[in-house]
């Protein structure tokens, strides 16, 4: 029962302690024995009904990824994050993006704000973004230990989809024992204020 798992989880419980998150498991096992590998589409629900996760494979073709011009614009972004590597590929690093950010704690206005930064492309950018949600994170080249988005609310879902040329990626979710095939392309929703949530290191970009 998803409910009184994640009432087990207090708010600050990061997924990062590796013994009480052994006892948490013992305590609410999955119902299978063992780690099992999700390859195909797949909605994971609890005793009841409820829906912790949804897996979709190829949701964003490779001829998507190659000619859509936001996932480009978006990899370039990235380029903050360069530290004078010489290395082929997209730049590792994670970044945030929110345009109530760029205004809260300043007066001036938004145009005024983005000049000052040298960032002129930034006004008419704000004017276009065209998501139902608030936060868009990227994340380039980057291995994620297992965790909890402690700051989420329970009832929200972390939408992630992947894009790149790489291979064997895993998502795995240690308090469903359960891990997903992450082949470039496929689009994950998950609970992740309470489902513990990581991806391992791969080759490729």
């Amino acid at each position: 029962d998803i409910a009184r798992y994640s009432k087990l989880i207090s708010p600050k419980n990061t997924g990062h302690n590796e013994e009480r998150e052994e006892k948490l498991l013992e305590r609410c096992p999955p119902g299978h024995e063992g780690t099992k590998l999700v390859d195909k589409p797949a909605t994971i629900i609890n005793v009841s009904g409820t829906i912790i996760a949804w897996y979709l494979l190829d949701a964003l073709t490779e001829t998507t990824q190659v000619h859509n011009k936001e996932i480009r614009a978006a990899t370039d972004l990235l380029e903050w994050f360069k530290q004078g590597s010489e290395n082929v590929g997209s730049t590792p690093g994670c970044i945030n993006l929110s345009p109530a950010w760029f205004q809260q704690g300043h007066k001036v206005g938004c145009d005024e704000m983005a000049l000052s930064k040298e960032l002129p492309q930034m006004p008419e950018t704000l004017q276009y973004w065209a998501s139902v949600f608030n936060t868009l994170s990227i994340i380039s080249n980057r291995e994620t230990p297992n965790h909890r988005d402690h700051l989420l609310i329970p009832e929200c879902f972390d939408i992630l989809t992947t894009v790149g040329d790489y291979s064997n990626a895993r998502m795995s979710m240690p308090s469903l024992q359960l891990e997903f095939r992450y082949d470039s392309g496929c689009m994950i929703a998950f609970l992740g204020r309470i489902v513990r949530h990581g991806v391992d290191g791969v080759e490729g970009d």
